[in-house]
Protein backbone atom coordinates (compact mmCIF):
# COMPACT_ATOMS: atom_id res chain seq x y z
CA UNK A 1 0.00 0.00 0.00
CA UNK A 2 1.32 3.49 -1.06
CA UNK A 3 0.28 6.95 -0.40
CA UNK A 4 0.68 8.82 -3.32
CA UNK A 5 3.97 10.87 -2.31
CA UNK A 6 6.74 10.80 -4.58
CA UNK A 7 9.92 9.96 -2.06
CA UNK A 8 12.31 10.62 -4.77
CA UNK A 9 13.43 10.00 -8.15
CA UNK A 10 14.96 7.17 -9.79
CA UNK A 11 17.48 6.73 -12.84
CA UNK A 12 17.26 3.82 -14.87
CA UNK A 13 20.86 2.14 -15.47
CA UNK A 14 20.41 -0.68 -17.48
CA UNK A 15 17.11 -2.91 -19.41
CA UNK A 16 17.91 -6.75 -19.89
CA UNK A 17 14.62 -8.52 -21.41
CA UNK A 18 14.41 -12.14 -20.83
CA UNK A 19 11.46 -13.85 -22.48
CA UNK A 20 8.45 -11.91 -22.07
CA UNK A 21 9.56 -10.03 -18.80
CA UNK A 22 12.06 -6.70 -18.51
CA UNK A 23 14.63 -6.25 -15.43
CA UNK A 24 15.21 -2.90 -15.03
CA UNK A 25 17.91 -1.89 -12.91
CA UNK A 26 18.16 1.78 -11.55
CA UNK A 27 20.03 3.94 -8.69
CA UNK A 28 18.00 5.90 -6.18
CA UNK A 29 18.94 7.62 -2.64
CA UNK A 30 17.66 5.14 -0.93
CA UNK A 31 19.37 2.05 -2.08
CA UNK A 32 20.95 1.02 0.92
CA UNK A 33 18.12 0.82 2.55
CA UNK A 34 15.93 -1.53 0.29
CA UNK A 35 15.83 -4.90 0.79
CA UNK A 36 15.36 -8.00 -1.46
CA UNK A 37 11.77 -8.96 -1.65
CA UNK A 38 10.95 -5.30 -1.01
CA UNK A 39 7.63 -3.52 -2.88
CA UNK A 40 8.37 -0.15 -4.73
CA UNK A 41 5.69 1.82 -6.72
CA UNK A 42 7.74 2.86 -10.02
CA UNK A 43 5.84 5.88 -11.52
CA UNK A 44 3.27 3.87 -9.56
CA UNK A 45 3.43 0.95 -10.24
CA UNK A 46 4.52 -1.37 -7.53
CA UNK A 47 7.63 -3.69 -8.28
CA UNK A 48 9.48 -6.21 -6.04
CA UNK A 49 13.32 -5.72 -5.68
CA UNK A 50 14.93 -8.83 -6.92
CA UNK A 51 18.58 -7.90 -6.52
CA UNK A 52 20.67 -5.02 -5.07
CA UNK A 53 24.30 -4.23 -6.04
CA UNK A 54 25.88 -1.48 -4.64
CA UNK A 55 24.27 2.12 -5.29
CA UNK A 56 21.46 -0.14 -7.74
CA UNK A 57 18.50 -2.20 -7.69
CA UNK A 58 16.50 -4.53 -9.54
CA UNK A 59 13.02 -4.90 -10.39
CA UNK A 60 11.44 -7.35 -12.98
CA UNK A 61 7.96 -6.51 -14.62
CA UNK A 62 6.48 -9.12 -16.08
CA UNK A 63 4.11 -8.65 -19.15
CA UNK A 64 1.27 -8.20 -17.92
CA UNK A 65 2.30 -4.81 -16.38
CA UNK A 66 3.90 -3.85 -19.36
CA UNK A 67 0.66 -4.12 -21.22
CA UNK A 68 -0.83 -1.86 -18.28
CA UNK A 69 1.85 0.35 -17.98
CA UNK A 70 3.95 3.02 -19.49
CA UNK A 71 7.03 1.00 -18.32
CA UNK A 72 7.85 0.03 -22.06
CA UNK A 73 8.60 3.43 -22.90
CA UNK A 74 11.75 3.29 -20.56
CA UNK A 75 14.92 3.89 -21.48
CA UNK A 76 18.57 3.97 -19.88
CA UNK A 77 18.40 7.45 -18.34
CA UNK A 78 14.78 7.48 -17.72
CA UNK A 79 13.80 9.49 -14.66
CA UNK A 80 10.86 7.83 -12.21
CA UNK A 81 8.71 8.42 -9.36
CA UNK A 82 9.89 6.73 -6.67
CA UNK A 83 7.60 5.72 -3.41
CA UNK A 84 8.24 2.86 -0.86
CA UNK A 85 5.11 1.22 1.30
CA UNK A 86 3.10 2.99 3.68
CA UNK A 87 4.33 2.57 7.26
CA UNK A 88 1.48 1.86 9.03
CA UNK A 89 2.41 4.59 11.91
CA UNK A 90 2.43 7.08 9.77
CA UNK A 91 0.08 9.74 8.39
CA UNK A 92 -1.39 9.05 5.18
CA UNK A 93 -0.41 12.63 3.17
CA UNK A 94 -2.07 11.71 0.03
CA UNK A 95 -4.42 9.26 -0.40
CA UNK A 96 -4.91 5.39 -0.45
CA UNK A 97 -2.73 3.73 -3.62
CA UNK A 98 -2.60 0.36 -4.20
CA UNK A 99 0.71 0.38 -6.76
CA UNK A 100 -1.88 -1.51 -9.15
CA UNK A 101 -1.88 0.94 -12.10
CA UNK A 102 -5.19 0.57 -13.90
CA UNK A 103 -4.58 2.10 -17.41
CA UNK A 104 -2.51 4.77 -19.52
CA UNK A 105 -3.55 7.97 -20.57
CA UNK A 106 -2.00 10.51 -23.06
CA UNK A 107 -1.12 13.92 -22.00
CA UNK A 108 -3.68 16.77 -24.09
CA UNK A 109 -2.47 19.56 -22.56
CA UNK A 110 -0.10 21.68 -19.94
CA UNK A 111 -0.82 24.78 -18.93
CA UNK A 112 1.08 27.15 -16.93
CA UNK A 113 -1.19 29.03 -14.77
CA UNK A 114 1.30 31.99 -12.67
CA UNK A 115 3.58 29.14 -11.51
CA UNK A 116 1.41 26.21 -11.12
CA UNK A 117 0.30 23.87 -13.53
CA UNK A 118 -3.03 22.67 -14.93
CA UNK A 119 -2.07 19.00 -16.80
CA UNK A 120 -5.29 17.78 -19.20
CA UNK A 121 -4.96 13.87 -19.61
CA UNK A 122 -7.22 11.74 -22.32
CA UNK A 123 -7.43 7.91 -21.52
CA UNK A 124 -10.01 5.53 -22.99
CA UNK A 125 -12.16 2.98 -20.39
CA UNK A 126 -14.56 2.94 -17.98
CA UNK A 127 -12.84 4.70 -15.47
CA UNK A 128 -14.53 7.93 -13.81
CA UNK A 129 -13.02 10.55 -12.00
CA UNK A 130 -15.12 13.45 -10.13
CA UNK A 131 -13.84 16.73 -9.24
CA UNK A 132 -11.93 17.20 -6.36
CA UNK A 133 -10.97 13.11 -6.27
CA UNK A 134 -8.25 12.08 -5.99
CA UNK A 135 -6.52 10.05 -8.98
CA UNK A 136 -2.85 8.72 -8.94
CA UNK A 137 -0.62 10.24 -12.21
CA UNK A 138 2.69 8.15 -12.81
CA UNK A 139 2.40 7.61 -9.01
CA UNK A 140 1.70 11.33 -7.47
CA UNK A 141 -1.47 11.32 -5.39
CA UNK A 142 -3.11 14.40 -7.13
CA UNK A 143 -6.81 16.01 -6.91
CA UNK A 144 -8.65 16.43 -9.69
CA UNK A 145 -9.39 19.69 -10.88
CA UNK A 146 -11.78 19.20 -13.71
CA UNK A 147 -13.31 15.94 -15.07
CA UNK A 148 -15.36 15.08 -18.30
CA UNK A 149 -15.77 11.43 -19.93
CA UNK A 150 -12.25 10.08 -20.65
CA UNK A 151 -10.78 12.93 -19.30
CA UNK A 152 -9.37 15.15 -16.44
CA UNK A 153 -7.31 17.95 -15.82
CA UNK A 154 -5.16 18.28 -12.49
CA UNK A 155 -3.49 21.42 -11.01
CA UNK A 156 0.36 20.99 -9.75
CA UNK A 157 1.94 23.10 -7.25
CA UNK A 158 5.57 23.86 -8.07
CA UNK A 159 6.86 21.90 -5.73
CA UNK A 160 5.14 18.63 -7.12
CA UNK A 161 6.32 19.70 -10.22
CA UNK A 162 9.37 20.36 -9.50
CA UNK A 163 10.02 16.97 -7.31
CA UNK A 164 8.40 14.65 -9.60
CA UNK A 165 8.83 13.38 -13.30
CA UNK A 166 6.08 15.70 -14.23
CA UNK A 167 8.60 18.38 -15.40
CA UNK A 168 9.37 16.55 -18.00
CA UNK A 169 6.59 15.76 -19.45
CA UNK A 170 5.43 16.40 -22.61
CA UNK A 171 2.14 17.39 -24.66
CA UNK A 172 1.36 13.12 -26.28
CA UNK A 173 3.19 11.37 -23.49
CA UNK A 174 2.04 8.43 -21.76
CA UNK A 175 1.19 8.35 -17.91
CA UNK A 176 0.33 5.65 -15.58
CA UNK A 177 -2.92 6.02 -14.04
CA UNK A 178 -4.25 4.56 -11.03
CA UNK A 179 -8.21 5.62 -10.48
CA UNK A 180 -9.31 5.69 -6.29
CA UNK A 181 -9.99 2.42 -5.20
CA UNK A 182 -13.20 3.62 -3.11
CA UNK A 183 -14.68 5.11 -6.20
CA UNK A 184 -14.04 1.91 -8.12
CA UNK A 185 -15.68 -0.15 -5.21
CA UNK A 186 -18.69 2.44 -5.56
CA UNK A 187 -18.90 1.48 -9.55
CA UNK A 188 -19.03 -1.97 -9.22
CA UNK A 189 -21.59 -1.76 -6.54
CA UNK A 190 -23.63 0.32 -8.66
CA UNK A 191 -23.10 -1.97 -11.59
CA UNK A 192 -24.23 -5.35 -10.08
CA UNK A 193 -26.88 -3.54 -8.88
CA UNK A 194 -27.54 -2.44 -12.52
CA UNK A 195 -27.63 1.16 -11.73
CA UNK A 196 -25.12 2.35 -14.23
Amino acid sequence: MFTGIVEAIGIVKKIEKIGTNIHFTLTCPFTQELKIDQSLAHNGTCLTVVAIQGEEYTVTAINETLEKTNLGFWTVGTLVNLERCMKMDGRLDGHIVQGHVDTTGVVKSIENIEGSYLVTIQYNSSFVTVPQGSITVNGISLTVARSEAHEFSVALIPYTWENTNMKLVNIGDVVNLEFDIVGKYIARLLEKQNVI
